[in-house]
């Protein structure tokens, strides 16, 4: 019986997992000197690093399936990890550019850290309204098979 929600476990175990180094990199470069400016080493393998995961990994995990054709399971957890995909981009670049260039304030930080839970929260949701439906569905087909089947027995 699975502990973790799978949409869960992997937009923050797998994220994390995946860009540990990045993140230990950042902060070791900042708490080593708290005086000095930040290197922009780390914030630049963090975003480096999560549009390589983005692009490259996704387009070479599609094309080492073959030519069978691909198939969304679930298009909502999909449009939400999408949606949010495009925003914290967006996000990033109105913090680093536009309100306090080449800083990044406490309250950006607060922000960002609850556009990440407002990520889970939503594509969470969006798992569990899938799996209702999946359930509706397939008790639906269920009902219409045992129909057939009733009228094969008559």
């Amino acid at each position: 019986m699975p502990i973790w929600n799978a949409t869960v476990a992997n937009l923050t175990l797998m994220a994390l997992g995946s860009s540990a180094p990045e993140i230990l990199l950042s902060v070791i470069g900042t708490v080593s000197d708290l005086e000095a400016k930040p290197s922009k080493l780390g914030p630049s393998t963090i975003v480096g690093s999560a549009a390589f995961n983005l692009l490259v990994i996704s387009g070479l995990s599609i094309y080492a399936v073959g030519d069978e054709p691909k198939k969304v399971n679930d298009v909502g957890v999909f449009a939400v990890t999408s949606l949010a995909s495009m925003w914290a981009y967006i996000w990033l670049f109105l913090v680093l550019t536009v309100w306090s260039p080449n800083a990044v304030t406490l309250a950006e930080a607060w922000w960002t850290l609850v556009f990440f839970v407002m990520l889970i929260v939503f594509a969470y949701t969006a798992d569990k309204v899938n799996s209702c439906f999946e359930r509706k569905r397939r008790t639906h087909e269920q009902i219409e098979e045992g129909d057939r089947q009733a009228e094969l027995n008559i």
